[in-house]
Order: C-alpha cells, then sequence, then structure tokens
C-alpha cells in the first residue's frame, strides 16, 4: 500500500497536542520567537502550508514582509498582538482574521503582551516565491528549500 493510501485526513487535538513544537528564529530579526506546529503535511496537504503557531509575550513573528505570489492568512485562536498592515498597526485577538491575497501589502505580528499568543497561520506552497522586507530594502527568493537574499541597490532590471 502507498503512503498516500494510508494517510487520514483527520488529525486529532490530542494529536496536535504531542506534535513536536519547531523553534524558529528568523535570521533578519533578533526579536523573532516563532514555535510552530505543522498540521497540514500531516494530513497529506502538499499545495497549502498549515502551522499552529505561537509567539511568547515580548517576541515577534517573523519580519515585516510582502509576498509576490503566494497568498496567506492567520487566524488568531488566544491571545493578542500587534499586527503591522502596510503601514498601520492594528491589536488583534482571539476570533480576528487577516488575509493577504497576492500580491501582498507589507505585514508582521509582534506580541507585546503578557500571554502566548497562538494562531493557525496557513498559506500557498509554490516551488519559487519572492517576498520582499521594504524596511530593510532587501528582497528574498526562494526556490524549493533554498533562499537568497539580494539588497535591493544590488536588482538590476533585465529590460525596461
Amino acid at each position: 500500500m502507498s503512503h498516500e493510501s494510508e494517510m487520514i485526513p483527520l488529525l486529532r487535538a490530542e494529536a496536535i497536542a504531542q506534535l513536536e513544537e519547531l523553534e524558529f528564529r528568523h535570521p533578519l530579526n533578533t526579536n523573532s520567537d516563532v514555535r510552530m506546529r505543522s498540521i497540514g503535511e500531516r494530513v497529506g496537504l502538499q499545495r497549502i502550508g498549515i502551522h499552529l503557531t505561537r509567539v511568547p509575550p515580548g517576541k515577534e513573528s517573523f519580519v515585516y514582509h510582502t509576498h509576490v505570489g503566494e497568498e496567506e492568512f492567520i487566524y488568531i485562536l488566544s491571545g493578542r498582538g500587534i499586527a503591522e498592515i502596510g503601514d498601520k498597526e492594528f491589536e488583534v485577538k482571539t476570533g480576528d482574521f487577516m488575509g493577504f491575497p497576492a500580491p501582498s501589502v507589507g505585514h508582521h505580528l509582534r506580541n507585546p503582551f503578557d500571554a502566548d499568543l497562538l494562531y493557525l497561520m496557513g498559506g500557498e506552497r509554490h516551488e519559487i516565491e519572492v517576498g520582499d522586507y521594504p524596511r530593510l530594502r532587501k528582497r528574498g527568493v526562494r526556490t524549493g528549500t533554498e533562499m537568497q537574499l539580494i539588497e535591493w541597490a544590488n536588482l538590476d532590471p533585465f529590460w525596461k
């Protein structure tokens, strides 16, 4: 029997709680501290990633960024945070939803509060993606699992 035919499209809460919580710190943000349980892959999803994500008090998610081709969403499960969307900040709390159609507006989450910020995060998983870090004036280009970072000053137009 193949692995695909063995995949059960149900992941129980007890199994999710037992999943290893992977720690990630974005290399462009010294205050980034994200703990994720990847749940989409556990039920066989290949084109979208779904992650149960936790940001401890006083920490931040990734770094303010945009996406060129991949859409992304965030649904707050518990706690509070500050969402930076475009040039505005919004306090977000349990039950709030954010959606970032591609190409996306810049976005980022911070947790300046005393309790964990827990949210469901998901998005497309294209083989190739381009994202910008506008405040840092850098561009990230991802191919598969490999990522290159380019300073905006080094981007030369190929044609006009």
